[in-house]
């Protein structure tokens, strides 16, 4: 079973998350510090603390839509709160007993938790998997005018690491990576959200 571990960059009062957008929506974000229209608070926004996995998803920020990645720094009780609200997005034994039951918890989910494979710098799957949160619109607001701390640019550094990916210099690459590291849960979250234990 391939492991689940909630691995991020943190400091003892905040998380930083990831998303990818258009700058449509990114110049005013960052102009106002906190997301503004265009963002729609009334449709799911997916946040994730695996930077090289949003490199992957965003092609390095070359994906149409998806041209500027955003840290964005919120709260680490907001994020617990998130966790503990989050219903994973299948029905895993780790988590439940039935379908029957997901199904249940899953209706009525606020947040959706989704565990997909890490990557690498190169972007190839690996086996450990990467936590992604979605924020449904009943509790979007509370993402928005609550948790978030600060919104910072880092499309620069995706395309510094991804010159040197290009390049072949991995080392010079991987020095530049943000500093993740394993997000302490308590044990009744890792098991809600099946995380491993």
């Amino acid at each position: 079973m391939q492991p689940r571990e909630v691995r991020a960059e943190y400091d003892h009062d905040s998380i930083t998350v990831y998303q990818a957008f258009s700058s449509a929506i990114a110049k005013p974000a960052l102009e106002h510090g906190r997301f503004v229209p265009p963002f729609s608070r009334t449709r799911m926004t997916w946040i994730k603390p695996s930077f090289l996995w949003l490199m992957a998803r965003s092609g390095w920020a070359r994906k149409p839509g998806q041209e500027t990645i955003l840290a964005v720094r919120i709260t680490r009780q907001g994020w617990d709160e998130a966790l503990s609200l989050a219903v994973p997005t299948d029905p895993d034994r780790r988590a439940f007993r039935s379908s029957d039951e997901w199904r249940a918890a899953f209706r009525h989910a606020q947040v959706h938790v989704q565990w997909d494979p890490e990557r690498s710098l190169r972007g190839e799957k690996l086996e450990p998997r990467a936590i992604q949160l979605g924020l449904s619109r009943h509790i979007i607001d509370r993402y928005v005018d609550d948790w978030t701390l600060s919104i910072e640019d880092r499309t620069p550094l995706a395309r510094k690491i991804h010159q040197h990916v290009q390049s072949g210099d991995l080392t010079r690459a991987r020095r530049l990576l943000p500093k993740e590291r394993p997000y302490p849960l308590p044990a009744q979250t890792a098991h809600q959200i099946a995380a491993t234990p």
